[in-house]
């Protein structure tokens, strides 16, 4: 980096004319919105073992076939107060796991995913299992390749 440019970001920020900020001032509240918790409870809901897909009810298959909107927060339902966080999770499993072993992953990682990103507590993390993938065409597939090698 030259000396010229070296100069002019100086210059551009000098951070004595910026005054330091009391530790204790409260000047506000942040609030996080309910989708953005949704979207990560969600995203830490599907990267646990055994989860096929989130559950859309009947509303937002309607919702997304008549208006073309995908819902960011389906399958999460979320209550925040000023001092906790509950979150309800409508999942599909695949077929063949324990699901009591996978509810309770979930919400191991749900709690500590949404717990490190909004830093305020999960009171509760509820998960509603609606169904079972079958993944009866990928059954299909298979076979049809096993007879297609032979």
């Amino acid at each position: 980096m030259s000396k010229k440019k070296t100069e002019e970001s100086e210059e551009r920020f000098d951070s004595d004319q910026y005054e330091a900020m009391p530790e204790n001032e409260d000047i506000g509240e942040v609030k996080i919105a309910d989708e953005v918790v949704a979207v990560c409870a969600i995203n830490a809901a599907l990267k646990t073992a055994g989860v096929a897909r989130m559950y859309t009810g009947i509303t937002d298959s309607i919702s997304q076939t008549i208006l073309g909107k995908e819902s960011v927060s389906k399958g999460a339902k979320i209550s925040q107060s000023d001092a906790e966080t509950e979150i309800d999770l409508f999942v599909i499993v695949e077929y063949g796991v324990n699901i009591p072993d996978v509810a309770f992953s979930i919400q191991k990682n749900v709690k500590k995913e949404v717990e490190s990103m909004i830093d305020k507590k999960v009171k509760a993390v509820n998960i509603h299992v609606q169904g079972v993938a079958l993944n009866i065409g990928d059954e299909a597939e298979d076979e049809k390749k096993e007879e297609d090698d032979r």
